[in-house]
């Protein structure tokens, strides 16, 4: 599907603002759980509800300007750190055994990496500046720079970055690979005004407030309406030897490509391993959960079917010659989120090294 179906901000919008909706792409229509030929707009929602107990307004329409619309249900999306307890059947995991969890230098790309606040994530593959020569690391913004906005203090350019991530035992004064070299920030969909006038406005209404109701404020939100294109950040290894260009069971890249729905793709992940899938959409504007309370907008990514699970963030995703087509970062239950790599490239001002 390379002359994609064109979907207007307006339409986005309004598809967005229906119960359920959490993005909104360019697919192939399912028909009996199976792909079909036909090209078509996909709307991701979190759960498909009966038709009856949702109003005219609710509905998601069978059409827009033509062209079909199919709807696929994956549940809530997900930033992937490896936040949760390791359970019985991760410590028994053959992962830990093949060695995914331990510390490697050189480091491969599929091993466990993150910033020393986080717990895990993976280290997607070794980049270069195309300018320079140097070198990096390639991950997630969340991965190596705890999903920083630049504004937040949660990180700053020089932080420890460890290999193996904290969770899976790396220690600053031993394991430390690389310090965080820069990033792309992570702009959440509401965020605290800047200009002076709402601030105003803002501590008038507060002051009104607490003269009416006491125990009462009122906060303004500013929507980021343009949205996150990727969430990606690079860590320069204190010694170049210290990085491999290989990915774990995969090899070498071969170069970079773009990938179109019903493409086959693989990642190499440190919890997941090798997880072969199909994309399943593309263009996709979409909603992911940052946290409890806090989301992220994305816009131009990738859907696809090779599912992870935390700690898999920041694996890089192949087609089937090697080339680097995405940089996964999230999920749910059903689908992976991915970065267009060609956006991660030209932000960060890298290109993959193929050694």
């Amino acid at each position: 599907m390379k002359d994609n179906i064109k979907i207007s901000k307006r339409c986005r919008r309004n598809l967005h603002k229906k119960p359920n909706v959490v993005g909104v792409g360019v697919g192939y229509r399912e028909k009996g759980g199976r792909k079909t030929g036909e090209k078509a707009i996909i709307v991701f929602v979190t759960k498909k509800m009966a038709p009856h107990k949702l109003d005219g307004a609710g509905m998601v329409p069978r059409s827009l300007k033509g062209q079909r619309v199919d709807v696929i249900e994956i549940g809530e999306v997900r930033l992937l750190e490896n936040d949760a307890p390791p359970s019985q059947e991760e410590e028994e995991s053959p992962l830990s055994e093949s060695g995914r969890l331990k510390r490697w230098r050189p480091a491969p790309g599929g091993v466990s990496i993150g910033h020393y606040k986080v717990t895990a994530g993976t280290l997607g593959c070794a980049v270069k500046d195309p300018a320079t020569g140097e070198k990096f690391i390639l991950s997630n913004n969340h991965v190596l720079a705890n999903s920083t906005s630049g504004e937040d203090g949660r990180a700053s350019a020089g932080d420890p970055v460890l290999q193996p991530g904290s969770y899976d035992g790396g220690r600053p004064d031993l394991d430390t690979i690389a310090p965080l070299a820069r990033f792309i920030p992570l702009r959440p969909t509401l965020q605290p005004p800047k200009c002076a006038t709402a601030r105003y406005w803002e501590s008038l209404a507060n002051k009104i407030l607490t003269v009416m109701r006491p125990a009462y404020r009122l906060y303004l939100q500013r929507s980021n309406e343009e949205g996150n294109l990727v969430d990606a950040a690079l860590a320069g290894p204190l010694r170049e030897a210290d990085l491999s260009p290989e990915i774990m069971e995969l090899g070498r890249i071969s170069g970079t490509a773009e990938a179109y729905p019903g493409d086959e793709v693989v990642f190499s992940g440190r919890t997941s391993g090798v997880v072969r899938g199909k994309v399943i959409a593309r263009d996709v504007s979409l909603f992911v959960t940052m946290e409890p309370g806090k989301e992220l907008y994305f816009v131009d990514q990738l859907i696809t079917s090779a599912v992870s699970r935390p700690g898999d963030s920041g694996s890089l995703l192949l087609d089937g010659k090697n080339r680097a087509v995405g940089l996964l970062f999230a999920g749910s239950q059903t689908v992976s989120v991915c970065n267009r790599i060609q956006n991660v490239c030209m932000l960060l001002g890298v290109e993959p090294d193929p050694g």
